[in-house]
């Protein structure tokens, strides 16, 4: 699916301390062990527009990683087999998207870490079948990143518990099939769901933390009014 990669790993390690110190440090003052005092809702306490989670340019380059798939995909297979195809190829452990409403911040959250465990052990079987996959690659390291401002973010990081090993061997024996072309279908939707996972997600958390922001700003205008 892509050339070798000895040199993203030596550009991805200087670009991962280079994201770690510009968009890392902001984020620790962000409350994260309790609700403001007051606040009926349970959320954080409102933040600054450089200290949204949703305005990180992380997203840009994880989502820049998963959105090249469609076009790999269709490079590969020249068109003979449908993008939309992969849909007929289900994943049962593959995790459940953030909901657009009906959902606190801090429950989708801890399900963008949940899910995002997940992916990363599911990426195993789509390196299997493409070692080369530079895509894999830039996931894994934006990955890293991700969780740390996510969790950093949160109330209660310590809800959201790693895999356990027995856990993570049960994902890839669901996945194990003696087909090579579902082999690869597999993969390829891997990568398809992981993006849409990306995707829902920041929007969810994108208009949770504009609805904050809307709360703030109308606060103050009733504070001033008085």
């Amino acid at each position: 699916m892509s050339p070798p990669l000895n040199a993203f790993w030596l550009s991805a390690v200087m670009l991962c301390a280079l994201l770690l110190c510009a968009i890392g440090a902001p984020v620790e003052d962000a409350p994260t062990d309790s609700p403001a005092a007051g606040d009926p809702s349970g959320e954080e306490e409102e933040e600054g527009p450089s200290d949204l989670l949703s305005t990180s340019g992380v997203w840009d380059l994880i989502l820049g990683a998963t959105r090249r798939h469609q076009k790999e995909f269709e490079d590969e297979f020249h068109n003979q087999v449908k993008y939309e195809f992969l849909e007929d190829y289900t994943v049962s452990s593959l995790p459940t998207r953030c909901p657009y409403s009906n959902f606190t911040k801090e429950a989708c959250l801890q399900r963008m870490v949940q899910g995002l465990q997940i992916y990363t052990v599911l990426l195993r079987q789509v390196e299997k079948e493409y070692p080369n996959s530079l895509i894999c690659a830039e996931v894994r390291t934006y990955s890293v990143i991700l969780i740390d401002l996510i969790q950093r973010k949160m109330r209660n990081p310590g809800q959201v518990t790693a895999l356990t090993s027995s856990q993570e061997v049960q994902l890839l024996n669901d996945l194990d099939n003696p087909n090579p072309f579902q082999r690869k279908m597999t993969a390829h939707n891997i990568l398809r769901q992981l993006h849409y996972f990306l995707l829902k997600g920041k929007r969810a958390i994108t208009k949770r933390e504009k609805i904050r922001g809307t709360m703030a700003n109308n606060s103050l205008g009733i504070f001033q009014i008085l």
